[in-house]
Parts: structure tokens; C-alpha cells; sequence
């Protein structure tokens, strides 16, 4: 994950500080703790990583779209309880894989769009503009922003990354 990625994650703009990234990663964990909110194991994990990149980081970022966190929450949210997706975090995207074809029209609804090239669905931050045009398969996404996906038996395919 980036700065640019983190700081957006957690809603910061202008100087960043250890100090203001403490201050938001707590607002953000209870915002989307699991306790009040389903996709809350996502969340924490994305919240989680965009944390560590920040942790020590000081200074300026330009200004961009803090309400991030909450749209991807939101996303999350409206899918997380289809049964038989897996969702996998590769840095601030969420990549939609397994029984995808069934949840067509909420996956469209909720702001997924389709990679036709990596036959897969992907959630990113609306002012993200690729440089690669999509050139990368999602194994060299992985590699590039890590990748994590939460195991949660009762909605994901078994094996599922």
C-alpha cells in the first residue's frame, strides 16, 4: 500500500504526523470495528495495513478524497453477505473472484466494476487513474501491494485466496 493509498484510507489530508496518524487510525478502528459493522474484519485489515505505512511517516500529501474509508466500507458492506465471492484486499483495491456471475447486479450496484483481462471484479478509489492500463494480471498485483483475504466459512469459496 502507498502513502497516497494510506493516507486516504484514513481520511488524511495536508501534514501527515505520527501524531494525526494515531489520532486517525483510532477514530477509523472504532468507526469499523467488527462489533458494529459486518465488514468490520475487512476494514481492520485494510485499516490496519494503511497504519503501518503511516505509523512513521511525516509529511505532506496533496488533497485528495478523504471520505474513502467510508466508501469502501459501504462497498464491502453491500456484498460481503453473497455467498460464494471471494474477496481479496491488494493494497486500497478489493478484488470480487469465485461465484461472481449470481451477484452480477449487486456487485454493479455496490461501485464494483469488471476486469475483463483478469476475469475478475475490482472496487479502487474513484480519482485513481492507472498507469499500466490493466497490462497487470493479478498475480503481479499481488506481489506489487500484497494481498489479503479474510476467511469467513459461511460466505467464501473453500480455497479461496
Amino acid at each position: 500500500m502507498t502513502i497516497y493509498d494510506a493516507a486516504k484510507i484514513l481520511g488524511l489530508t495536508g501534514e501527515i504526523t505520527p501524531k494525526t496518524t494515531k489520532q486517525a487510525f483510532r477514530e477509523a478502528s472504532k468507526k469499523y470495528h467488527p462489533d458494529v459493522n459486518p465488514a468490520g474484519e475487512d476494514m481492520m485489515k485494510i485499516i490496519n495495513e494503511a497504519y503501518e505505512v503511516l505509523k512513521d511517516y511525516q509529511g505532506q500529501t496533496k488533497d485528495q478524497q478523504t471520505d474513502y474509508g467510508d466508501t469502501l466500507n459501504e462497498a464491502l458492506n453491500s456484498i460481503i453477505n453473497l455467498s460464494g465471492l471471494v474477496i481479496e484486499i491488494c493494497g486500497s483495491w478489493i478484488w470480487i473472484t469465485g461465484n461472481t456471475k449470481d451477484h452480477k447486479t449487486a456487485l454493479k450496484e455496490a461501485g464494483f466494476k469488471w476486469a475483463f483481462k483478469k476475469r475478475a471484479w475490482y472496487f479502487r478509489p474513484e480519482d485513481y487513474r492507472s498507469k499500466s492500463k490493466g497490462s497487470k494480471s493479478l498475480d503481479e498485483i499481488r506481489s506489487k501491494y500484497g494481498s489479503h483475504s479474510p476467511q469467513q466459512p459461511h460466505n467464501r469459496l473453500k480455497g479461496g485466496r
